[in-house]
């Protein structure tokens, strides 16, 4: 991935709706203001966009040529996922191979979803559960697994029975999350909380209580991706996109469960960190220990233990212990979701933190500013991965 030329991708504008519940926009009236921030935000028109990457399509979103047609788009250049946790990266990584393959100039990551809106008028079933027989989202319906909850708790019963692990050293994560979130106005849950609350909150699905699961909201985030040539003719300090490895699937994964716990089909045995795994970091010419701040979609506690693991910057069951005493928090040896992610923010499909991160390495952060920071990673627990450098 590394390039010296003028080729190489950049983010060079975010932009982002306000974020809510059962909020009366519609999701191109969200992705409307997004939209229009990012391009102020990078110095560009409307005109300037001649390619789009959409994370969205029904029933929670726009598809792209509605997107084209709503804001006078002329685009030669579309690439769209289901609005999923799993395709951020692939959505960000399809534009800047667009961008440095010359398929487009400047590429509209667009997600704009309302959750509030569409599963109510849905009576409760999710048209992609049925789509995809309730796979690969952790939901197995015909085993009784009717919701993402119920295959990552299954992932984190069965590595506290491993490992050791309890539900109080899990707690580590959702405090320090709400405590980003604290710091930060577009947050919808800025309340300090502790372990005993917690520990008081009812379970969802054991042992997962409410405050492990991520808030159900609607919003909008739109990034731009252009190249490094163009960007120096821009408002913003582009930041680099410089790893990149792809969505790991097959036999031995199962989306909420770290390889080797013996879930679905996987054989029994966990294993440190592989080598295929950490492509990312050879990809981006840089070390593990570079990464400064690790950004993860953390819809469920666990996940956030399980990328630790994933990418080597824990041992297997060692996550649940490194979590403790503010090591993932801000000034911590590993900040992570510094704008509250999912957990406490808002849930945009993982798109929040990933204009999250260009804050950070722009160093507009305000008090969520992670110090000196140049490189940071966007990583999940199924594998995937970019490095975003300033």
């Amino acid at each position: 991935m590394r390039r010296n030329d003028g080729k190489q991708a950049c983010i060079v504008g975010i932009g982002a709706s306000r974020f809510g519940r059962r909020l009366p926009e519609s999701q191109t009236a969200l992705a409307a203001v997004a939209f229009k921030q990012a391009l102020a935000d990078a110095g560009l028109t409307r005109e300037d966009i001649d390619g789009l990457c959409i994370n969205m399509g029904f029933p929670l979103g726009t598809d792209y040529d509605r997107f084209a047609q709503a804001f006078g788009l002329d685009i030669r250049y579309v690439s769209q996922t289901w609005m999923h946790g799993r395709f951020v990266t692939m959505s960000l990584q399809h534009a800047a191979l667009a961008v440095e393959a010359g398929l487009a100039d400047v590429v509209a990551c667009v997600t704009a979803i309302s959750f509030t809106r569409a599963i109510p008028v849905l009576g409760g079933v999710d048209a992609e559960d049925m789509r995809e027989e309730g796979g690969t989202h952790g939901e197995s319906p015909h085993y009784g697994l009717t919701a993402p909850a119920s295959g990552a708790a299954l992932g984190m019963q069965r590595y506290m029975h491993v490992h050791g692990a309890t539900s109080e050293q899990l707690a580590a994560v959702p405090v320090a999350f709400r405590k980003h979130a604290s710091l930060n106005p577009a947050a919808l849950m800025r309340t300090p909380i502790t372990v005993a609350d917690h520990q008081a909150s009812r379970f969802v699905v054991e042992p997962l209580h409410l405050l492990d699961c991520c808030l159900v909201t609607d919003g909008a985030v739109i990034v731009l991706v252009t190249s490094a040539e163009r960007a120096r003719d821009l408002r913003q300090k582009p930041v680099r996109i410089t790893g990149m490895q792809g969505l790991r699937t097959g036999r031995e994964e199962f989306i909420f469960a770290p390889r080797g716990m013996g879930i679905a089909q996987q054989n029994f045995g966990r294993q440190p960190a592989r080598a295929r795994d950490l492509e990312v970091y050879r990809g981006a010419g840089i070390e593990r220990a570079d990464v400064q701040g690790l950004f993860t979609y953390d819809a469920f506690s666990p996940l956030v233990l399980f990328t630790l693991e994933r990418f080597g910057f824990c041992g297997p069951g060692e996550a649940a212990g490194f979590v403790q005493n503010g090591s993932i928090e801000i000034g911590g040896e590993l900040p992570m979701n510094t704008s509250g992610g999912l957990l406490s923010e808002a849930h945009v499909g993982g798109w929040n933190s990933i204009a999250e991160m260009v804050r950070q390495l722009r160093g507009t952060a305000g008090p969520r500013q992670i110090p000196d920071v140049a490189c940071l990673q966007w990583a999940t627990a199924w594998g995937d991965s970019v490095i975003l450098q300033s």
